[in-house]
């Protein structure tokens, strides 16, 4: 009773305050499901220095779909396997240990359900385990930014420091920002060559991110990443 008292004080003197809500939009967790991911592409009509001349932040978007192959390809340029026999991803990490994991939410993209999904880049394959459109809730987290609400997917970057600082110490969670800045801009250039738009948000409540996706304890977010037509 006195936290309830104390929480509606708060809401009366600071009434700016956007506390998130979850939204109807919003499904619950459910039984694990794998889905393979198409084969990612490794050339594009595009060069490297196209992509970095036209790369600019995209806040708006149409409320286009986007197709699974585009999700494939970027997921693949986040965090995907460019070595099958060393393991290495596409984005460099130190000492190889990878302290990041990527977070798909899905609202608009054509034969898959709208969900939450980890990022599997060893078998290139989602895995849902959250039902329903959470862009809204997780816009709300966001501070309201509308472009996380209105993109057709929102990628989010999550640190796990522990496997870094064991051979790092401290100095692992700066390499963990850095790896993080890695993936991001590669997401940026690989949305450019396939026409898309993008937008890193850094503006976010990280509980309640973490609340949103279903991060485990030990999970920090770092990123979100909308995407959609332009």
């Amino acid at each position: 009773m006195k936290v309830l008292i104390i929480f509606i004080v708060i809401l009366t003197v600071f009434p700016f305050i956007n506390v998130p809500l979850l939204s109807s939009t919003g499904g619950d967790k459910m039984s694990e499901k794998e889905i393979k991911l198409p084969e990612p592409r490794y050339e594009s009509d595009m060069s490297v220095e196209e992509a970095i001349l036209n790369r600019r932040s995209v806040r708006s978007y149409t409320d286009k779909p986007l197709s699974s192959e585009e999700i494939s390809q970027l997921l693949w340029a986040a965090q995907g396997i460019t070595d099958e026999k060393r393991k290495f991803r596409a984005a460099p990490s130190a000492g190889a240990l990878y302290p990041i994991e990527i977070y798909l939410v899905a609202g608009n993209v054509i034969s898959l359900d709208d969900g939450i999904y980890r990022y599997d880049p060893i078998n290139h394959k989602i895995v849902q385990y959250k039902e329903g459109d959470y862009r809204n809730d997780l816009s709300l987290s966001a501070l309201g930014q509308s472009c996380v609400k209105n993109g057709a997917i929102d990628i989010v970057i999550a640190a796990i420091y522990d496997r870094i600082t064991g051979k790092y110490g401290e100095r692992g969670i700066k390499y963990t920002y850095m790896e993080a800045g890695h993936i991001a801009q590669n997401v940026y250039l690989q949305v450019e060559t396939l026409g898309l738009g993008t937008v890193v948000v850094g503006a976010f409540m990280d509980d309640s991110v973490k609340e949103v996706i279903g991060m485990r304890e030990e999970e920090t977010p770092l990123y979100i990443l909308p995407v959609g037509r332009k």
